[in-house]
């Protein structure tokens, strides 16, 4: 035994030490991406390095050589080190590796803003955002000072234009390449299997504040290019330079289609156009492709390689996606709820694991073939390891169909569904903390079920001690403590909710006590599966991001092979042979072919080859017939331990400064899911400073 132990303490500790590698070398090459962004606008640069590197380069790759290599060669390189790093975090990680990082609460998660444009930023986002606007500033402003200082009277009068007009030029062009800083972020947050973000610990959803900001940011800036070149060609009387599209150079139709593109996703973000027309934002976001297109036309695709590196992972994780999409996923059960909430329960293969507070995508064609809306995944795949749960609340219309489609009398046997992830945080911390405060509104309450359970699963399976839970949920009415019910398991398999420390606080603000009733109605509905379907599994397998890490890199490799041949083969020969040079945007559609090609090839073998294991163990799948109806779990043990530990107050909102001032632990975790001014309110309670032990985490699925 004490073998065993040995072994174990020996691979975790060479685990440890790969992925301290691993983070000191992302450092690295972090640092000096960074570093060459700051020395892109220098003249150091410009006429020194890059002349260099197009001199090593251009006869293979043409002059998009050194942009490859210095701008997209690095990330994509962090990102196939961040999968191999994601690797050894799941294979490697356990209770004890939890409980040394109880230390690690940094103050740098400490709150400084908790109202404002910006919504709750810690001080760490703070801090990064401010060395953001600065590397802003100082490119604007060296780019500035260069194009300032060639422009003079002499050479203003030789092109016909007055001093101020060529400089307002100059101003007009220095935005857009700032602007493209942006745009080489803003793909980084919407990458759902992202290697790159768990390098610092961070998910998709929690950084989506990040791409509005980069958004917002980068349509001011091209915005105000755009205006500014056309008052520069009103002013001179070059208005037809709008419809200019060169052969080589700068295509300035392009540039307006893709401002036009940019421009009505923009209006589509405005929160009222959001939250009251959700389709109309969620399609309008397809002109991203529009938008990326006509960029490349515009600036050309060597340019464009200063942006590419975040989009090309984008393309990878899209193209995963729709090849997941394309299945259709069995739908054993659904539980109704009386507060027009249901749960989904899908079957899944053993192999599918995922992280509490993961999410997936969910498409029912019947209902739209085009919409896809992510929930929060409330089963833990340890705790059931053939079902997957998500919770829907009837708000929107989508959701609304479904919840009237499936509680009306004559409700279908089946239901085809398809899915896209999970997707969620490769490793959780809620260890690190001596109790768990989570403060829901309404259906915010899901990213907490799965929490518990967790929690539940480890009290259970390693008999350690969990923190002590105070679940603090507001409700409109009494039929949304039937959600409460959605905390255990619908499984067969053991757990024992006695060895947890859990504690309810209900607050229904809107009825009397005198309303509740003794019974709480949830239906169940059963689905008849069909041969066809197959279980829930992940994409690329167990081993997914070894697989995601060759994808990559394979895909990067198979591109630079073809660029290297259109630019030998195709390229070269017009320019040298011919008395007009070769198209530019013939050019740049051909490296975003070459781009789609070798994804395509990539993600397709390797979906291909695990779909063999995938198929193989959907067969042993089982009908889950024998599943335990709710009628049952009412009158369980678990159920009865549930109840005890739930206080429901009526007619009352809770005083939540009161309620996390008295709560008791060196190391406090306020979790909050729920509307904006819930969060605001416990936010500025955390940041208050009259209580040290309270560290703040909100969760918010605003995709």
């Amino acid at each position: 035994m004490n073998v065993e132990v040995e072994k174990k303490s020996l691979s975790e500790e060479k685990y440890g030490r790969v992925q301290s590698v691993i983070r000191w070398l992302v450092l690295v090459m972090f640092v000096g991406w960074i570093f060459v962004w700051i020395m892109t606008p220098t003249n150091t640069y410009q006429q020194k390095l890059k002349h260099r590197l197009l001199a090593k380069t251009e006869s293979v790759f043409d002059t998009q050589g050194a942009n490859l290599l210095v701008y997209t060669s690095p990330i994509l390189f962090i990102a196939a080190l961040g999968c191999v790093y994601v690797h050894i975090a799941k294979k490697g990680k356990d209770s004890d590796m939890e409980k040394r990082k109880k230390h690690e609460v940094s103050i740098w998660k400490r709150l400084v803003l908790v109202r404002g444009p910006l919504g709750i930023v810690s001080a760490t986002e703070l801090v990064f955002l401010s060395m953001f606007i600065v590397l802003l500033l100082w490119s604007f402003s060296i780019y500035l000072h260069i194009g300032f200082a060639k422009i003079t009277h002499k050479s203003a009068a030789e092109q016909g234009v007055k001093l101020w007009e060529k400089r307002l030029a100059s101003a007009a062009v220095k935005l857009g390449l700032v602007g493209n800083i942006c745009l080489a972020f803003l793909f980084f947050p919407v990458v759902r299997s992202s290697s790159v973000l768990p390098l610092v610990g961070l998910t998709p959803e929690s950084c989506i504040k990040y791409h509005i900001w980069l958004g917002h940011i980068a349509m001011t800036l091209f915005t105000a290019h755009g205006i500014l070149f056309i008052i520069y060609w009103a002013v001179t009387h070059q208005l037809s330079k709008m419809l200019e599209w060169k052969r080589k150079g700068i295509s300035n139709v392009g540039g307006e289609v893709c401002l036009v593109a940019g421009l009505l996703m923009w209006i589509a973000t405005i929160p009222r156009i959001r939250r009251k027309a959700f389709e109309v934002f969620f399609y309008t976001h397809y002109l991203y492709i529009l938008f990326i297109l006509f960029f490349m036309f515009h600036v050309g695709f060597s340019y464009a390689c200063t942006m590419l590196p975040a989009f090309y992972l984008f393309l990878v994780d899209r193209y995963l996606r729709f090849l997941q999409s394309r299945y259709q996923v069995p739908l054993i059960s659904a539980r109704l709820l009386p507060c027009q909430t249901l749960q989904l329960n899908f079957s899944k293969s053993h192999g599918l694991t995922y992280s509490p507070t993961s999410i997936m995508f969910i498409n029912i064609p019947s209902i739209s073939k085009l919409q896809w809306h992510p929930f929060t995944i409330t089963s833990n795949s340890n705790l059931e390891p053939e079902v997957l749960s998500v919770v829907i609340k009837g708000e929107g219309t989508w959701s609304q169909k479904l919840y009237q489609m499936l509680s009306s009398p004559s409700a279908i046997d089946h239901l085809s569904v398809s899915v896209e992830g999970p997707y969620g945080p490769a490793s959780t911390n809620y260890l690190r903390y001596d109790t768990l405060v989570m403060v829901s509104g309404g259906s915010g309450i899901t990213p907490f079920i799965s929490i518990i359970r967790e929690l539940l699963y480890l009290s259970t399976a390693f008999r350690c001690r969990t923190p002590k839970v105070i679940l603090i949920c507001a409700f409109k009415n009494s039929s949304y403590l039937s959600m409460l019910d959605l905390i255990l398991p619908n499984s067969g398999t053991p757990f024992d909710i006695s060895n947890m420390q859990l504690q309810i606080e209900a607050y229904i603000t809107r009825e009397e006590e005198h309303v509740l009733e003794t019974q709480i109605h949830v239906q169940d509905i059963r689905f008849k599966p069909k041969a066809t379907d197959a279980p829930i599994s992940a994409i690329l397998g167990p081993n997914s991001w070894l697989w995601l890490c060759a994808i990559i890199s394979s895909s990067f490799i198979i591109f630079l092979v073809l660029i290297g041949i259109i630019t030998r083969y195709i390229i070269f020969p017009v320019d040298y042979n011919s008395n007009k040079p070769f198209s530019q945007s013939l050019g740049s559609f051909l490296s975003m072919l070459a781009i789609c090609v070798s994804i395509t090839m990539a993600a397709s073998v390797a979906v291909l080859w695990n779909k063999k294991h995938n198929d193989v163990e959907a067969k042993q799948i089982q009908n889950l017939e024998g599943a335990p109806s709710a009628d049952k779990e009412v009158e369980s043990l678990p159920h009865q331990s549930l109840i005890q530990a739930t206080k429901v107050h009526f007619s009352v909102r809770p005083d939540l400064r009161r309620m996390l001032m008295e709560v008791e632990g060196t190391r406090v975790g306020v979790f909050v899911s729920g509307p904006k001014k819930m969060k605001q309110e416990v936010a500025g309670i955390c940041s208050s400073g009259l209580a040290e032990n309270l560290h703040f985490e909100s969760y918010s699925f605003s995709w």
